[in-house]
């Protein structure tokens, strides 16, 4: 029986179970999900959960449920890839390193551009936001808490960029930097280096000079996509042959 999270109803509940189940592999993609009451069975849980699960799952693009074909799983390129959720259970599929690059593609056609906006239009309180996550950035003493303050930065900058569709990127945004951090910053692993690559982005905003943001943004991404790059190449060649 699954261990489900607290703090949402049974519904709620139930779709978090199987969508991570889903897109953790645990179901075979090409085969039938489970019948309503075999999820019932195998979740502890009523058919009116069941039911809603599947529909808020249908909703996001991962399933679809219909009469004499069950519950099947649809192709990935269906999946609402930029909902929360499937952001979330993405994670913690451990996403391949192909998935860190394509995260990082869109991130690097996002994050510049915001970061230039936000160099026109941020509001002083808005930049101050952007400063104290770096402060954070500057004073962590721990992994967790120098990736928690990393975010931050990001995400104040979406904010400043005073774009409403940029700021609804940041749950997309946020998840990438979790992961794609998490890879990247062990191999730079000079943590005052990042700071102080981070200080240029502020201090591009500050001065009001939206190329210059662009630009230290752009490095940014661009520096973590060459190391995810690097280590696709590096999959990619054939294994030397030991007995030669």
């Amino acid at each position: 029986m699954a261990i489900f999270d607290k703090g949402n109803n049974l519904s709620q509940r139930m779709t978090q179970a199987l969508g991570r189940a889903i897109v953790c592999g645990e179901y075979d993609r090409n085969e039938s999900l489970p019948t309503e009451a075999e999820l019932c069975t195998q979740f502890g849980v009523s058919r009116s959960a069941v039911r809603e699960a599947v529909k808020m799952l249908s909703a996001k693009g991962l399933i679809s449920s219909r009469p004499r074909q069950g519950i099947r799983i649809l192709p990935e390129e269906d999946w609402n890839i930029l909902d929360p959720d499937l952001l979330q259970w993405s994670l913690e599929s451990k996403p391949t390193l192909k998935v860190l690059h394509e995260f990082l593609q869109l991130r690097i056609a996002i994050e510049p551009e915001a970061a230039a906006l936000a160099a026109k239009y941020a509001s002083p309180t808005e930049i101050a936001a952007i400063a104290k996550s770096l402060e954070r950035m500057r004073t962590a003493t721990t992994p967790e808490e120098a990736l928690e303050a990393d975010i931050a930065f990001h995400v104040s900058v979406l904010y400043a960029s005073n774009n409403r569709f940029y700021i609804r990127l940041r749950d997309f945004i946020q998840t990438a930097l979790r992961v794609s951090i998490n890879y990247t910053n062990p191999i730079k692993a000079d943590h005052e280096v990042v700071v102080e690559e981070h200080g240029k982005v502020l201090l591009a905003v500050q001065n009001r000079n939206p190329e210059r943001a662009k630009r230290a943004m752009l490095f940014l991404i661009d520096e973590a996509l060459s190391f995810i790059e690097a280590a696709l190449a590096k999959e990619s060649q054939p294994q030397e042959n030991s007995l030669a």
